[in-house]
């Protein structure tokens, strides 16, 4: 039913109009992460349903995409997960290489890895300052944010921006990346093991954080797959899946790396299992910058890549290849591709739809959060309301890829 507003609303139970109250959360609440609202039906402080208000927030990306060339979709992927943009543009770039048969060369490759295993821990660094700051754990707030500050300092050298990047490309990445470049990813990644030991000193042993989190926000393995829960909170349910082992992709079947999975199903395995997965995309970038290709990072496709800047100023040829791609783009094969890649927060999917012509005929994209906020309800259904909090932070959602 609906408020004259047009906004749905919750009936209290028959039987229970007397004794249980219809309460809002949100769509402004800082503990909803985004212009999220929560129509919550509770009985004292226990939740008895609860429903997710979404749209607040959309964009309508999905439907640019057929206004646009295939490549000027990249900069509006980053737009939809602003935590984690270029698994984005590397899964849409993924699918669109798939549609081209385009190879990619082996150092553009591992280029994507690097970059997408620091836009992982970029993710989950924010995930863990702004889940433990709604708790009441403002220090690490900060000093997860130190971090964060690090990594965008990379982003900016490699893409010249710090958020939306865009630096991956159809056939590759947009350019080399400075000379200095893997120097500083490798200070970083040496001296970060030792910061994520510093956040788990503060919090895995505090005794507040810890009973805000343990036996909260419990949701099953059959239940979690029913529900299409995915990413890290899947595997803190007890399932191990993962695409990056199980459907390599970008050459990811090459590097050593350990999935997380824990049993429990509650806000602190969830908790775990990102402290975890940190580990382990720091050893994923040292393996990439320990056995870093040479060659270039662009496919041989004069007719797709945009040629290099230097060639421009001495070939015509390539100067009427920049032209042609920049007014009138580039035609791609007719047909259709699914894509996915494992994002920070699950598996992120693209199914991109080509009709022969230099635009998209449809892009539609699968995220994880979508899917996963329809288990709040499970996931807090007899809990008090102050749980909320801790559950929504824990399954880490970004209002960019549910408002589309």
């Amino acid at each position: 039913m609906s408020n004259p507003a047009g906004m749905p609303v919750l009936e209290p139970a028959e039987g229970a109009k007397d004794q249980h109250m219809v309460i809002n959360m949100g769509p402004q609440h800082p503990a909803t992460h985004g212009v999220l609202r929560l129509v919550v039906e509770i009985d004292g402080e226990i939740v008895v349903r609860l429903y997710p208000e979404i749209g607040y927030l959309h964009t309508g990306i999905e439907k640019t995409c057929e206004a646009k060339f295939y490549q000027q979709v990249v900069p509006l992927t980053d737009r939809i997960n602003y935590l984690d943009p270029l698994s984005n543009n590397l899964c849409y770039c993924l699918a669109v290489e798939k549609l081209l048969a385009l190879e990619i060369p082996g150092k553009a490759q591992w280029i994507r890895v690097v970059l997408a295993e620091l836009s992982r821990l970029n993710s989950h660094l924010i995930w863990l300052g702004t889940h433990a700051m709604d708790i009441g754990a403002l220090t690490v707030f900060l000093y997860t944010f130190r971090e964060r500050e690090d990594i965008l300092r990379l982003f900016e050298a490699v893409a010249g921006q710090r958020m939306m990047t865009s630096y991956f490309r159809i056939g590759g990445v947009s350019m080399e990346p400075p000379l200095d470049f893997f120097d500083r990813v490798q200070s970083f990644i040496g001296i970060l093991p030792e910061k994520i030991d510093e956040y788990a000193n503060l919090l895995t042993g505090n005794p507040i954080f810890k009973n805000r989190l343990q036996g909260v926000g419990t949701i099953s393995a059959a239940d979690a797959i029913a529900l299409g829960v995915s990413g890290p909170p899947l595997r803190a349910s007890g399932v191990d899946f993962d695409l990056r082992r199980d459907i390599p992709y970008s050459s990811y079947e090459k590097f050593q790396f350990k999935v997380p999975v824990l049993t429990e199903g509650d806000c602190w395995a969830r908790y775990l299992v990102r402290l975890d997965e940190m580990r382990e995309s720091i050893k994923i970038i040292q393996q990439a910058l320990d056995g870093m290709p040479e060659g270039p990072v662009k496919a041989d496709a004069p007719k797709i890549v945009l040629p290099d800047r230097e060639k421009m100023k001495t070939q015509m040829e390539a100067l009427i290849h920049h032209f042609k791609i920049v007014t009138e783009g580039f035609a791609v094969p007719a047909g259709e591709v699914y894509q996915g890649v494992e994002s920070g927060h699950g598996p992120t999917g693209y199914y991109v739809v080509s009709d022969g012509t230099a635009k998209p005929y449809r892009v539609h994209m699968r995220y994880p959060s979508f899917a996963t906020l329809q288990a709040l309800e499970t996931m807090c259904k007899g809990r008090m309301l102050a749980d909320v909090v801790a559950v929504i932070g824990s399954i880490d959602i970004v209002l960019g890829e549910i408002d589309r």
